[in-house]
């Protein structure tokens, strides 16, 4: 009776891990920027601007971003501190999440995979690979990888492969 008590607990724990991975929604296209007025973030020297319309979220997130822009990367930025002195890239998407009100807390990367709801949002996507996150904030990519260019959180609108990722977002946004 014990052993097949044990061999549940140890299958359960692996089926459930592997379920909620294949759940996911994949990304399908490469993440690229267009700038489309009234839905779009625009972007001059390095300075996102929200649209109008924009919800409030999206705004906050937007004006968060800004803030990270002259920030370098740092492995654990974000986590142990909301405000440091360096973002990783889990740590960076964290810090937009919670200033825009989308979530408490910090997450890693692998974190993310279980953040918000599955799919693409309308508004703000979280993109989530094994051991990289990034995001898209009205159209626009703050990203801590994906160019030699510079290093840490920085808007980019250069277009990124998203193969190997899945998509997540805020509910409702």
């Amino acid at each position: 009776m014990k052993k097949p008590l044990l061999l549940l607990l140890f299958i359960f724990p692996i089926f459930a891990f592997t379920s909620s991975c294949s759940n996911q929604k994949k990304a399908k296209q490469p993440v690229s920027y267009r700038f489309d007025h009234g839905r779009t973030a625009m972007l001059k020297n390095g300075i996102a601007y929200a649209p109008r319309n924009a919800p409030a979220a999206v705004k906050r997130a937007i004006a968060a971003g800004n803030r990270l822009q002259r920030m370098p990367y740092k492995w654990g930025g974000g986590h142990a501190n909301h405000h440091d002195n360096g973002y990783d890239c889990s740590g960076s998407t964290s810090y937009v999440l919670r200033e825009a009100g989308l979530m408490k807390g910090s997450l890693t990367s692998r974190g993310f995979f279980e953040y918000g709801k599955k799919g693409k949002g309308d508004w703000i996507t979280v993109y989530v690979r094994n051991g990289h996150v990034f995001m898209t904030v009205a159209g626009l990519r703050l990203d801590t990888g994906g160019s030699r260019d510079s290093t840490g959180p920085r808007w980019k609108t250069v277009t990124r492969a998203s193969k190997g990722h899945v998509v997540r977002h805020p509910s409702g946004l």
